[in-house]
């Protein structure tokens, strides 16, 4: 599964969503923050996972 996504285009509708103005110099720093972020994430969200594994682990003290 490779795919990319356009962050500044997030941005732009998460500014709009959330009512919040950004300058041209925040943006590109989040959208910075948001790359690594996704980078970091991508080996994680890579792993295999056999399809009758539980979403969620249930705790039992």
């Amino acid at each position: 599964m490779n795919q990319t996504t356009d962050w500044a285009r997030y941005l732009t509708q998460m500014e709009q969503l959330l009512a919040l103005e950004l300058d041209d110099a925040r943006r590109a720093e989040l959208v910075i923050q948001l790359e690594r972020i996704a980078a970091l994430a991508a080996p994680l969200m890579a792993f295999p996972l056999d399809e009758r594994l539980e979403v969620a682990g249930v705790f039992h003290p």
